[in-house]
């Protein structure tokens, strides 16, 4: 699958080597010059590209930058994906420690449908609560003791069965977490948030979330 991905961070990053390793074709930007992606790019065989190349004839889309930044992303940024393709957004509010006030959000708004609204596209949300270490490493086959689980939400649909389906490939269990306006869920601070659960305990988790943000997730 032809893969664009906008974020080389820790998730960006991660997802870059891990896809790349299961064979699909990576495209990977960050907000610089793609040359300060040569390393990652001779480590894993994903070609760098500029941020507003990234999407290009895309079958799937991740986005994974910092909350306060998606409002720089370039309008129509997604708009060379091929039609349908899945976006995936891994994003995480963090409004004390890195992203500021943000106004909808405090006011209720789902990070998720936040960021929806700005890329002007539909979303996934995957990927936003595990470590990124664990990511990298933790991945087993189906049925394997101990297989960690990661909550999906999104609109039903043959975009969202891809993304399940993906992770699935990338050796975790995918749970079902409903639809956008739901994923606050598995926002940060939230019983799901951080943990490498199996699939009823995540389950069970999802359903303990309380919709009041934490205090330390508020401004």
């Amino acid at each position: 699958m032809r893969i664009g991905i906008i974020g080389a961070g820790n998730i960006g990053g991660t997802l870059t080597r891990r896809l790349s390793e299961l064979g699909h074709e990576v495209r990977v930007a960050n907000s610089r010059d793609p040359e300060t992606l040569a390393e990652l790019a001779a480590e894993t065989g994903a070609t760098a590209v500029w941020a507003s190349e990234a999407a290009d004839g895309a079958e799937l889309v991740i986005v994974s930058i910092p909350q306060k930044n998606v409002p720089d992303l370039a309008p129509g940024i997604l708009s060379g994906a091929l039609p349908g393709a899945p976006v995936i957004e891994t994003n995480n509010y963090y409004p004390k420690q890195r992203d500021g006030k943000i106004d909808a959000i405090e006011a209720g708004q789902t990070e998720s449908s936040w960021v929806a609204e700005h890329l002007g596209t539909p979303v996934i949300k995957a990927f936003n609560g595990i470590f990124w270490k664990h990511l990298l490493e933790k991945g087993t086959a189906p049925g394997t003791p101990g297989r960690i689980a990661l909550p999906i939400a999104g609109a039903d649909g043959p975009a969202k069965t891809t993304v399940l389906q993906l992770v699935d490939e990338l050796g975790f269990d995918p749970v079902d977490a409903g639809s956008l306006e739901e994923s606050w869920q598995q926002q940060p601070g939230t019983p799901v948030y951080g943990k490498d659960y199996g699939v009823e305990e995540t389950r069970k988790a999802l359903a303990e979330a309380e919709p009041e943000r934490p205090a330390d997730f508020r401004f």
